[in-house]
This record gives structure tokens, sequence and C-alpha cells, in this order.
């Protein structure tokens, strides 16, 4: 089932193995080192208790979003978007999918990392009701620091935030 997000053509479905090459070609453009290899994303994919959902633009993805929902936390594992459509809602409406994903499946709180020198990322974390709630210092290859973040969820029947 696909949801229109805008007037420009972007749709939200679940992602396939069909999508494999393009999702690796977004890990690579938006992560850099920090990409997953094909394999890693390939095992998200096929993976039990995950979400993985795609944004096209004309049949072309342009962004996905990866969730594990284990009992009543649910981690994001990666939000990305193709350059060409930051700042347009596209990881919007791929966050707001994966957070009704995780209401459904029964998680009460959202999870994820990001690094702390990721800015743009945290602008829009916290305006989406994220809280840091750890540090975890040398996370990454290049020594920097991931940040904690965490969003309540409310009841898997709906509700207000915890």
């Amino acid at each position: 089932m696909s949801v229109p997000v805008s007037p420009r053509t972007i749709d939200l479905r679940a992602a396939t193995t069909a999508d494999l090459d393009a999702l690796v070609a977004l890990e690579a453009a938006c992560f850099g080192d920090e990409a997953w290899d094909a394999a890693a994303v390939r095992a998200e994919v096929e993976g039990p208790h995950r979400r993985v959902v795609v944004a096209t633009r004309e049949g072309e993805p342009v962004g996905y979003a990866v969730v594990l929902v284990a009992g009543d936390v649910a981690d994001l594992l990666r939000i990305a978007t193709a350059p060409a459509v930051r700042r347009t809602g596209v990881a919007r409406a791929l966050l707001d999918d994966v957070l009704a994903h995780a209401r459904r499946a029964g998680a009460d709180r959202m999870l994820l990392e990001v690094a702390e020198t990721n800015r743009g990322a945290l602008g829009f974390y916290v305006a989406a009701g994220f809280s840091q709630i750890d540090v975890r210092p040398r996370y990454y290859r290049d020594g920097g620091a991931a940040l904690i973040l965490r969003r309540g969820l409310g009841p898997a029947c709906g509700g207000g935030e915890r």
C-alpha cells in the first residue's frame, strides 16, 4: 500500500529485495564510512521484527527508514534521504510511518543513536519529540560520540506521550 506524502509524487511503501541496490546507494551517499554494506541492508530488509519503509519519487527510491521492535522498545536504526529531497518532508513522513508501526507492534518508546556532530539530524529529532538520555563515547569509526535519544510513544492502542 502506498501512502501519498506530498503533491511532489512521493509515496511510502515497504521495502523489498528489489530495492537493495538503491538502498545501498542511499547508504553510501548519506553515511559515507559508516554506511551499511549490501549484506547488512539485505539483513534489515529480510530480518524479523523490522519495518523497512522506502520513500519513492516517480518509482525511484529517494529515502528509507528502518525500525526494529523488540517487546515494548522500538529502535530506529536508520533514516536516510537523498540530498535532493532533504527538507521537503520526506524524512518526517518516514519517521511518522515507523512511529506508527512501532505503536501498532506494541512499543511504548523509541530509541535511536545519532552522531553528536550531526546538528541537522539532532534538530530534526528534537523537533519530533525526542530527547537525549545518554552518550556513547567513541561510538563511530572516526572516534565520534553517539547521543542516545528517546521518545515516548504512548500506549499501543493510541493515546498520549509517556
